[in-house]
């Protein structure tokens, strides 16, 4: 599948965003996008997801206009900045909920073994992005959009979160990641925009 978002123009009271932007990606790729804070990254998540309408946009895949939210389809799934998961709930009714595998969490993230039973806001900032990040990862869609997936991580757990991302995509569809720090995505990334908006490819 070719997913390619083009020709984006946002606005917010009158000042313009994002001009001009084409995003473009194919299964089995991973796409980061890098910029200083404000510069719209997580704004073009959302357009592309669409959980924001700019004044102009068009979405393709494989060719062919996309006429309604990409989250509509059911292909497509999106980690925001935010937390997304209820701080009351359980690990061990999260894991059942989303239908992933507990002990195959702990191979990877050993340390978490004694919160099963926790809450999910008995954890710490970092690791409740682990948890959500492996989630969104293991859930499968064709699309997968990571906002900001390795904030408040450990490099430990960077470098692990980045193998997952690598093993992933090649059973899985493709990802768009967006950072304002460009070392986290040395050896994940196939492709790379850049604050400046222009193209440039490994």
């Amino acid at each position: 599948m070719i997913f390619e978002l083009d020709n984006v123009e946002l606005y917010f009271k009158n000042k313009r965003i994002l001009n001009g932007i084409y995003l473009k990606a194919e299964t089995g790729e991973v796409t980061a996008i890098l910029g200083r804070n404000g510069c719209g990254k997580s704004c073009l998540l959302n357009i592309a997801f669409g959980n924001l309408k700019p004044k102009y946009m068009l979405v393709r895949l494989d060719g062919k206009p996309l006429l309604k939210p990409l989250y509509s389809t059911g292909i497509a799934i999106y980690l925001p900045q935010y937390n997304f998961i209820p701080g009351e709930m359980t690990l061990s009714f999260v894991f059942k909920l989303y239908a992933i595998d507990w002990p195959i969490f702990i191979e990877s993230f050993e340390a978490f073994s004694i919160y099963k039973h926790s809450r999910f806001n008995a954890l710490s900032g970092g690791e409740r992005r682990i948890i959500e990040t492996y989630i969104i990862l293991k859930t499968k869609s064709q699309i997968v959009f990571l906002d900001e997936p390795f904030s408040h991580l450990s490099p430990l757990h960077i470098d692990t979160v980045k193998q997952l991302i690598e093993d992933e995509k090649k059973r899985e569809g493709y990802y768009y990641i967006r950072s304002h720090v460009s070392t986290h995505y040395r050896g994940v990334r196939s492709h790379l925009f850049i604050k400046q908006w222009h193209y440039k490819e490994d």
